[in-house]
């Protein structure tokens, strides 16, 4: 399981194992951490899509290249294949908070799985999270709930709908919540889009739009330290 410095987790029963957490699920889960054992802080990898709440805060976390001040009531998007942590200090912490998990596989034959690259946020980076009023963090939970108790019944031939469709409702709460963040911390993000228009005007009063044409998007996200996904919902 292990790769040099990163704990690599390729399904939702290895991870729960990990977190001595019951599988009710092989494709998908809902966590609560204050009742897993205490973990390793680690750099981890995971073959499945990740939401992390987490109730305290955790410091700097790791999640790509970057980090961020994981601050509590924070809500956090890990798509499969990218790395997420702590460098392994030997320390173990008793997490908390809640995380929702769920394979690929799941999504199979869905509306979700074909409408899965639409929700941006999986590419966002980590200091671009999700920060959770109380009432949101309440509808959240009412989510993560919900997801739970189909997973606690029998299967039958309804229940991946029911839990795809959960997950589904779920995420089009975030994309919401973000809408709601992209518009109350606006005078940030006026901030950004100042920086943008000079970095664009600079760059078309310079010689770079005869030699390499113009930019895309990605460039001026890379300028302003932000994924290429959020700028662009931002601009």
């Amino acid at each position: 399981m292990k790769n040099q410095e990163v704990e690599i987790y390729n399904t939702v029963s290895e991870y729960n194992k990990m977190l001595n957490h019951e599988t009710l699920h092989p494709l998908v889960s809902v966590i609560d951490f204050s009742k897993s054992d205490p973990i390793c802080q680690h750099l981890r990898q995971f073959g499945f899509y990740t939401v992390f709440l987490k109730d305290v805060i955790c410091g700097d976390m790791q999640y790509g290249k970057h980090s961020y001040d994981y601050q509590e009531g924070t809500l956090v998007f890990i798509a499969p294949g990218q790395t997420y942590g702590i460098s392994n200090t030997g320390t173990y912490i008793q997490p908390a908070g809640f995380a929702l998990i769920f394979h690929p596989d799941l999504l199979k034959g869905t509306n979700l799985g074909k409408n899965i690259k639409d929700y941006n946020f999986f590419s966002y980076e980590v200091h671009e999270a999700l920060h959770l009023s109380e009432k949101e963090r309440e509808i959240i939970l009412e989510c993560f709930k919900n997801i739970k108790h189909e997973l606690e019944q029998t299967i039958d031939k309804h229940s991946k709908s029911l839990i795809v469709n959960n997950i589904e409702l779920f995420l089009n709460y975030c994309m919401r919540f973000y809408d709601r963040q992209f518009i109350t911390r606006d005078h940030i993000n006026q901030g950004v889009i100042g920086k943008f228009e000079t970095l664009l005007n600079d760059y078309l009063t310079s010689e770079k739009p005869k030699n390499i044409g113009f930019p895309m998007v990605h460039y001026f996200a890379e300028q302003l330290n932000l994924s290429a996904n959020y700028f662009g919902d931002l601009i």
